[in-house]
Formats: C-alpha cells, sequence, structure tokens
C-alpha cells in the first residue's frame, strides 16, 4: 500500500469515527425535559430531583451551568428565572426512610421518577444527568456531564440544589447542633463531630457507614432489612458531594 492510499486510508477512518461520535435521540418535535438530583451523598436529609422543560416562547436563561460550579447567590438567582421561564417544573424527593430501605441509588431514581411524573406538561423526551434513567414510560436519554452540556439539566441541577438547601436550613431550625445550615447534611469535620457528641436524629440516614456507627455508639441503632448492606459515605462523596454541599 503507498503512503499516499494509506493516508486516505486514515483520514476517511477519521471522518467515519468523528460521524459516529454520539447519538442523538433529538428531533425538533421533541418536548425535551431535564432532569438533576442532589443529595446523594449526605448523612442526613432527602435526596432530591427535579425535573425542567423550558417554554421555547421565552429567551434562554444566561448563566446556566452545573449547580456545583454556581455560588449560592448565583444559584438562588437562577432559580427564580427558572422557575419564571419553564414551560414546566417538579421538584420531588425521596425520603431517609426511603434511601435506607431502598438504597440510595434506587432512592434517587425514585426521587427523579417522581419528578418527572409530577410535570404538568408531558415531555416526549427526558434527558437525565449521569449514566443511568429512572424507569420511565417516556423516552430517556442518561447524559454523563449533562448538568454542564446540556441546558435543561442545569437548570434541573440548580432547581434540585436550591430546594434541598432550603430543607436543610428549615431543618437547622430544629436541630441547631449538627450545623445543616452550613454543610447540607453532608459528612464535614464539623457533621462528624456532632454526630459523635450528641448521636444522630430521625432525619440522618442510618444505612451510611458513620451513622450506623453513631448509632452503634449511643445504642440507638435500629435494625435494617436484612437485604441491606452499610454504605459507607466516603464512597459516595465523589465530584459532586461537596460541590453540592457549599453553601457560600
Amino acid at each position: 500500500m503507498t503512503a499516499a492510499r494509506a493516508s486516505l486510508r486514515k483520514t476517511a477512518a477519521a471522518v467515519r469515527v468523528v460521524a459516529q461520535g454520539g447519538l442523538n435521540f433529538e428531533s425538533v418535535d421533541d418536548i425535551v425535559c431535564g432532569v438533576d438530583e442532589a443529595g446523594r451523598g449526605p448523612l442526613a436529609g432527602p435526596v432530591v430531583a427535579a425535573a425542567v422543560i423550558f417554554n421555547p416562547a421565552k429567551p434562554m436563561i444566561r448563566g446556566l451551568d452545573d449547580s456545583k460550579v454556581l455560588s449560592a447567590l448565583k444559584r438562588e438567582a437562577l432559580y427564580d428565572k427558572i422557575v419564571e421561564r419553564a414551560l414546566a417544573y417538579c421538584i420531588a424527593s425521596a425520603t431517609v426512610e426511603e434511601i435506607d430501605s431502598l438504597n440510595i441509588l434506587h432512592a434517587t431514581m425514585l426521587a427523579m421518577k417522581r419528578a418527572v411524573e409530577g410535570l404538568s406538561v408531558v415531555p416526549t423526551l427526558v434527558k437525565v444527568d449521569g449514566n443511568r434513567c429512572p424507569t420511565l414510560s417516556i423516552r430517556s436519554e442518561a447524559v454523563i456531564g449533562g448538568d454542564a452540556l446540556v441546558k435543561s439539566i442545569s437548570a434541573a441541577s440548580i432547581l434540585a440544589k436550591v430546594a434541598r438547601d432550603r430543607m436543610l436550613v428549615e431543618l437547622h431550625q430544629t436541630y441547631p447542633m449538627y450545623g445543616f445550615d452550613a454543610h447540607a447534611g453532608y459528612g464535614t469535620p464539623q457533621h462528624l463531630a456532632a454526630l459523635r457528641e450528641h448521636g444522630p436524629c430521625e432525619h440522618h440516614r442510618r444505612s451510611f457507614g458513620p451513622v450506623r456507627e453513631a448509632h452503634l455508639r449511643f445504642g440507638t441503632g435500629v435494625p435494617l432489612p436484612a437485604a441491606d448492606a452499610v454504605i459507607v459515605a466516603d464512597a459516595l462523596l465523589d465530584d459532586d458531594a461537596f460541590g453540592e454541599a457549599g453553601l457560600a
């Protein structure tokens, strides 16, 4: 084979790779809904999901991004704009009890499913941040890094994060000793120290390692269903964990 022919074949192969680089499930007629969650990693509080459909008749919101890279002040401002300009949106959650009985992954999928099914407009395509989708009767597509790539997912990310942070600030009024208003339930040194001193409250996830250990120390543990394994919280504190937790 000549060098020229070899070069042509490499060029053709490169073109095919670019052309087949991704699948597009969206058509111009689709009503696209973006879905994301907040609160997989914390030791306390619900996991919250949001679903957003933008109104094509209204201008796109500037500054939408993954909620983890935005300040609390910016998220709050964008929250109001998203609510105002969305064709439909829904915020839903799965409780601590559901997290402990189902595990955090299945509880997250449940919260996402509730958010989609709670929309006042039925989408034709659901785009979910991450590598898996909840079980839905609607076409769905998982988008890795979607909270930074797809505007409706970015919006859902912001709604879920702001809504959950507000819930934990409210929880702080009843349980100020844990500092929920500062860390949103994540396993910070402050939170772990409070667990050691005061023990867990009813809003702590007993299937998460540090909470389970605190229950055992205080003799307040309630047995989990036999099928449940103890979840080590550190394994869940990935790049979305303390990014979500930051309230500053």
